[in-house]
């Protein structure tokens, strides 16, 4: 079965089914199975994650991405985050019963980026929820990574009133991986059971449970950003350092646990 083919017409696996979103080939065809990620504006203007300088490379299947980063955006934290970044063109529908899992490779270099600073530059993997504001990731650096769980003010976006937190992300940060070499990740979430679990190289590094909200469907991000907050003379998060990217197609599965 030649699943790169079959991914671009089927975006809501059944349970038990398995697709593959790649065709990175095609990652210049905007809105045929990648599109640019970014964010409709209140004034009707789009802000695009897109480096202008970016080098964009498809190769043995393998999207590979080189970026100085110069993009900032000085008022909304979202939009300075994400530097460059694709986002599936169609989301994945979340099954009512079983467990729908992400699992891909990743590997991240960095030049100039501070020491020991994951969040001045670094490869990412996102899971969102544009009809909850549910985010989980992956953040992969030089020499450490970092699991995500949040709910966001993505911009458009109604997050349901929980009469908890609102709004918030957690992040946990290990460096027990091979730094600046590929790696497996895996994201999986179950929405009978309110729980997200998250695997590096097979082994589980983390588990969410009680997730306050349902998740419906997951857009598939691959991203360069940088988590850097804006200070009261806007952005800090571009001085010239370069990200390295590279990513393999995503393996997407559903179980019927």
């Amino acid at each position: 079965m030649d699943h790169n083919k079959e991914q671009a017409e089927q975006h809501q696996p059944a349970v038990g089914s398995q697709t593959v979103l790649g065709d990175f080939h095609t990652i210049l065809s905007e809105g045929k199975v990648w599109k640019t990620g970014g964010f409709a504006l209140p004034d009707g203007s789009f802000w695009a994650y897109r480096e202008p300088e970016a080098v964009v490379i498809v190769r043995n299947g393998y999207l590979y991405v080189r970026a100085q980063l110069s993009r900032q955006h000085n008022q909304v934290q979202i939009l300075d985050n994400a530097k460059h970044m694709y986002y599936s063109a169609q989301p994945v529908d979340i099954p009512e019963e079983g467990e729908i899992s992400f699992e891909l490779q990743i590997r991240a270099r960095t030049q100039g980026t501070a020491p020991g600073d994951l969040y001045d530059g670094y490869v990412s993997l996102n899971l969102l929820d544009f009809t909850t504001g549910a985010a989980l990731d992956f953040f992969a650096g030089n020499d450490k990574y970092a699991s995500v769980y949040g709910i966001l003010p993505f911009p458009g976006v109604q997050v349901p009133d929980t009469g908890g937190t609102k709004y918030f992300c957690i992040f946990t940060e290990a460096e027990d991986f091979k730094p600046r070499e590929f790696n497996t990740y895996k994201i999986t979430y179950h929405r009978g059971n309110d729980e997200a679990v998250f695997y590096v190289n097979g082994r589980e590094v983390r588990r969410e449970q009680n997730v306050p909200v349902k998740f419906n469907s997951f857009t598939v991000a691959l991203g360069i950003m940088t988590e850097k907050d804006l200070t009261p003379e806007g952005s800090v998060s571009a001085h010239g350092q370069t990200v390295i990217a590279e990513w393999s197609p995503v393996t997407v599965t559903t179980t019927a646990r």
